[in-house]
């Protein structure tokens, strides 16, 4: 299993999800929890962001060949 198969937009839309309804359930007053678990899955949603944009440049690179002009 490549590792470009397992990070794919479907977590980072989960992640999204998981965040909404955390932040429904805390202005509710369900449950009282620290913030701070919202900025943790932040940065697990930038990752995989960051790793699925990683992905798709380097399929680009390898697809096609930039080649710059000198004036």
């Amino acid at each position: 299993m490549k590792f470009e198969n397992i990070v794919r937009y479907e977590h980072f839309i989960l992640i999204g999800i998981i965040m909404s309804i955390g932040t429904l359930i805390k202005l509710l007053g369900f449950w009282d929890f620290s913030s701070d678990w919202f900025w943790f899955l932040a940065g697990i949603g930038l990752t995989v962001e960051g790793v699925i944009s990683l992905v798709k440049q380097k399929r680009f690179d390898k697809k096609y060949k930039i080649v710059e002009r000198e004036e």
